[in-house]
């Protein structure tokens, strides 16, 4: 049974990218989205707060990434966790119905897209028996600790000596629990900032013995190391050992970073590789918004990066904090060149 839910794992990722045509697009910035089309994240819950008072915003992010090429869409729980929901006031049953309806609202924005395909007189328009539709894959988001904790501490990984291993596992466990039965097709462990972590969430999926596939995402802010200081080798070759995890890559960190991780995480593992940086800015802590700096990219500036990017070793693009729907689709277009 075990090397069952394995090989099934394993193989979900190579399907798809085969039937993506090797290389897969990722959706974008979603905090990003959600302000533009006018919400207010000034909240502790930032996106995940959309949940309770604006789901209907978090449907339409969606369906603008599906509309600008995406084949994987993150769900809104990036920072939706049991023990945030609890200080908010809501009930434990609350929070657990929220979690479930992040992936809900991801899988209804794949069957209205999927509609639209099939609905004569739409940009999405596809003819039946002509051309199959492309393929989505939803992925359920898990921030790390200090997405939680509101902090910025995800962007340094420092969370203090009272932090441990167990207790990283304990945070996360029930809400990695619902997430994997909540009909998402696999699970996206985003922006770790820290050996330790990605270690608590191996070991968790291991524990739970999840049947779902996930990715191993870290962040980095010299291109050499993640946030906290630990190595790149290190992370990844913890990603790399967990059977479970189908993907290994680098999120939220800076465009000028990526072609060399890339190559740091090809040493460590031989799954494929996702990349979804973000436009270049810093997140300001204490100002809670992001500053513009040095190396701060145009969507223009995306297109012209995939192919080193692609040449290094990557298999997945997309976009974290600050890129859009338009950073997608030049994705997606310089992508479908490929043969």
């Amino acid at each position: 049974m075990e090397l069952g839910i394995v090989e099934t794992s394993s193989r979900l990722m190579t399907d798809f990218l085969q039937k993506c045509g090797g290389y897969a697009v990722v959706d974008g910035g979603f905090a990003t989205e959600l302000e533009r089309h006018g919400a207010d994240l000034n909240d502790p819950l930032w996106s995940a707060q959309c949940l309770i008072s604006s789901p209907h915003l978090v449907r339409k992010v969606h369906l603008d990434y599906l509309h600008a090429g995406a084949n994987i869409i993150i769900t809104a729980s990036y920072q939706a966790t049991i023990q945030g929901f609890v200080a908010k006031g809501l009930s434990e049953e609350e929070a657990e119905l929220l979690l479930r309806r992040s992936v809900e609202i991801a899988c209804e924005a794949r069957e209205i897209y999927y509609d639209k395909c099939t609905t004569k007189g739409s940009s999405d328009y596809i003819e039946s028996g002509n051309i199959s539709r492309r393929p989505v894959l939803v992925a359920a988001s898990i921030g790390s600790y200090g997405a939680y904790l509101a902090d910025g501490s995800e962007y340094s990984g420092k969370y203090g000596d009272a932090v441990s291993l167990k207790s990283l596992k304990d945070f996360h466990r029930r809400r990695l629990q619902i997430l994997a039965k909540s009909g998402a097709d696999l699970i996206a462990f985003e922006t770790i900032p820290n050996k330790l972590e990605a270690k608590a969430y191996a070991e968790l999926l291991e524990e739970e013995e999840m049947n779902i596939p996930a990715w191993f995402s870290f962040n980095s802010k010299d291109g050499i190391n993640v946030v906290s200081g630990d190595s790149i080798l290190e992370c990844a070759s913890i990603a790399d050992s967990c059977k479970r995890v189908v993907a290994v890559g680098i999120n939220c960190t800076p465009p000028r970073f990526i072609h060399g991780l890339v190559l740091s995480i090809q040493k460590a593992t031989s799954k494929p590789i996702v990349i979804y940086p973000n436009s270049g800015e810093t997140y300001n802590a204490e100002l809670k918004q992001w500053v513009k700096s040095s190396g701060v990219v145009v969507d223009e500036d995306f297109v012209s990066c995939i192919g080193k990017w692609r040449e290094a070793g990557a298999s997945l693009f997309g976009g974290c904090c600050r890129t859009t729907p338009n950073t997608i689709r030049a994705i997606s277009r310089v992508l479908s060149k490929y043969p």
